[in-house]
């Protein structure tokens, strides 16, 4: 007689950071287009992805929302939403042009920055702005002043490199969504070249931003591989990439559980896992099960903060 014995998987520890996925910002954005679609019905046009996530764009998209990249792709007597990241004032300019309604899914928190940058404007300063070129953000946020009034820091390098008017007033703002150690150094160096130049009144990367990078500098050490669920466009993802690889671990950015590689766990006891900023938990619950499949997994939630930040929804859609 054959005896049959239950195949046993080798256990697998799994670290899953907190906080991690939806911020406020992208909350905001997503019910933003789905109250839109209650209220006008489909179709409503969104200009660029309303948030970096293929998932949670095709599931708005299933509910009858259509993304296009500029407002002369949508279609007279519709409304349109400008997506999270913000936009340049001749984007809805234009659409008031053309007497279309919309609506601004911009994040408040790269709103806010956005009014730092026409303030520092105001007062006569050129602006050095700490950010990522062809960022959506960035775009946007360059689209808030004229041409020639701020200048884009992407390295320490830059920083030694560009060239100012030696009489002029200079103020330093960032984009939301960075890396919080290297844009640190950024400013260090801003500071040491350019003595006396403007501050923004708190710092500009997002409370979001910086408790996922504070989660994985804590989880990171403890791991072999750490997993960011999240879009190779998100900023705020790949920067969860480059802080776990810092901390000492091999990290893999996966859209969701279906770019999973069996392969990366040879030799691994601990995973550590998170999520970029638009990345919905049902996609952190998909890797987590799809690691089951392989594995005896525990989970363990590490906290490192808690939020409880919400933001206010358009008043077209309140009224």
């Amino acid at each position: 007689m054959n005896a049959s014995f239950p195949i046993t998987k080798a256990p697998l520890n799994v670290l899953i950071a907190a906080p991690r996925g939806f911020c406020a910002g992208v909350d905001r954005a997503i019910e933003i287009v789905e109250r839109a679609l209650d209220r006008y019905g489909p179709p409503v046009y969104v200009r660029h992805e309303i948030v970096h996530n293929r998932f949670v764009v095709d599931g708005l998209k299933a509910k009858g929302a259509v993304f296009v990249e500029t407002v002369d792709d949508v279609p007279d007597g519709v409304p349109v939403i400008f997506s999270a990241h913000g936009v340049p004032k001749s984007v809805p300019a234009k659409a008031d042009e053309r007497g279309l309604d919309w609506l601004d899914a911009t994040c408040p928190l790269v709103s806010k920055v956005h009014r730092q940058a026409e303030r520092q404007l105001e007062a006569g300063r050129h602006i050095l702005f700490i950010g990522h070129a062809g960022h959506p953000e960035v775009i946007g946020t360059f689209g808030q002043v004229p041409e020639g009034t701020m200048t884009l820091i992407e390295t320490v390098e830059d920083v030694a490199h560009v060239s100012v008017p030696d009489d002029a007033q200079l103020a330093y703002l960032t984009q939301t969504t960075l890396s919080v150690d290297d844009t640190a150094a950024i400013i260090a160096a801003l500071r040491t070249r350019f003595a006396g130049i403007a501050e923004p009144k708190a710092e500009d990367i997002c409370y979001a931003t910086s408790n996922r990078q504070a989660a994985v500098k804590e989880i990171a050490p403890q791991c072999q591989l750490v997993l960011v669920i999240g879009a190779p466009n998100s900023s705020n993802s790949m920067r969860l990439v480059e802080v776990a690889e810092r901390a000492g671990a091999q990290s893999m950015l996966i859209e969701r559980a279906a770019n999973l590689d069996p392969a990366w766990l040879e030799g691994v006891k601990t995973v550590g896992i998170t999520a970029g900023a638009s990345a919905p938990e049902a996609l952190v619950r998909e890797v987590i099960d799809a690691l089951g499949a392989w594995r005896d997994v525990s989970e363990e939630h590490v906290v490192t903060t808690r939020e409880t930040i919400t933001f206010k929804l358009p008043r077209q859609l309140t009224d």
